[in-house]
């Protein structure tokens, strides 16, 4: 799809490698260029020194590209990069502005090459002056209110993957490509910069508006508000997933599990509802499970537990 695309990338940790492992999926070649002595946090430093799972994050999101490690401080440094823009229709960076300017990834300097390239630069936040992280994101956004709605406890855990990070990769893979194609169109440079909180906010704002939050309301179909729609433990320790919104699958589910909840109570929001599911899956297995939905077209999903 994006075969004879180069793209080169000076990014690092999440958002901006993941809009490269996007870009390479679809065929461009993409060219990741690290400092020789530093690599990338999730490779080499503070991130992969606690958790080595960041190693594998680092392996996953990079494995398509070609890495290419260089001395930052070396006399000829501008040389190689440029050297590496040649042919290249995007760059992705995440630097500062010193090392932009030592590298000759600077605006100045990109423009004196006179080449159409499309440039996105991932920083923070356009009103927040201040780092940080994808927890941050979404707590300054407001988002992470919807989380912590039913928290009673004085210690909550994080959501279970980095969304907003995730989210601000896949708007950065848009971004350059939008730059690209202006970019061809003018013949000259188009940066544009991403920010991670603005992209927080504008892609999770339309699933809890204003209007919504005015409302204080926290719970809907996708957070657990229905038993229709919800994880219920098995007997064996492992769970179900349960998405039989539509009526032909709730009243599938209901004469195969003999449930006794009938449609017109799969919305209820009280714990009765929730409980009469509950009861008939805490008496069933993985196997039994299985075997009951075999050969059917029903929403209804296994989730086994990490032991």
């Amino acid at each position: 799809m994006l075969k004879g695309l180069k793209i080169i990338d000076l990014t690092h940790r999440l958002p901006g490698p993941l809009a490269g492992k996007i870009l390479s999926d679809m065929g461009a070649e993409v060219i990741k260029i690290e400092d020789a002595k530093h690599k990338d946090p999730f490779l080499s430093g503070m991130f992969s020194e606690f958790d080595r799972s960041f190693e594998n994050w680092y392996e996953e999101l990079n494995k398509k590209k070609r890495i290419l490690r260089l001395d930052f401080k070396a006399p000829d440094i501008k040389q190689l990069i440029q050297q590496e823009l040649k042919g290249a229709g995007g760059v992705m960076l995440s630097l500062s502005p010193k090392l932009k300017l030592n590298l000759g990834l600077d605006e100045v300097s990109l423009r004196s090459l006179n080449l159409p390239l499309g440039v996105v630069e991932l920083e923070a936040s356009s009103t927040h002056n201040k780092a940080m992280h994808d927890l941050n994101a979404l707590a300054l956004s407001g988002f992470l209110s919807l989380h912590i709605a039913d928290a009673t406890t004085n210690i909550v855990a994080p959501p279970f993957m980095p969304v907003a990070g995730i989210a601000f990769g896949q708007q950065v893979a848009t971004q350059i490509l939008a730059n690209i194609i202006a970019a061809r169109s003018q013949n000259s440079l188009v940066n544009s910069v991403s920010y991670l909180h603005d992209t927080t906010v504008s892609i999770f704002h339309p699933f809890w508006s204003k209007e919504l939050q005015d409302q204080k309301k926290s719970k809907f179909l996708h957070n657990g508000a229905y038993p229709c729609y919800s994880l219920y433990r098995l007997k064996d320790g492992h769970y179900v997933a349960v998405a039989a919104v539509e009526e032909k699958f709730w009243s599938e589910l209901i004469e195969v599990f003999k449930i006794p909840l009938p449609l017109e109570r799969r919305f209820e929001t009280g714990p009765k509802g929730f409980n009469s599911v509950s009861e008939v899956f805490a008496k069933l297995t993985v196997n039994e499970i299985e075997n009951k939905t075999k050969d059917r077209e029903m929403c209804i999903s296994i989730v086994r537990k990490i032991n």
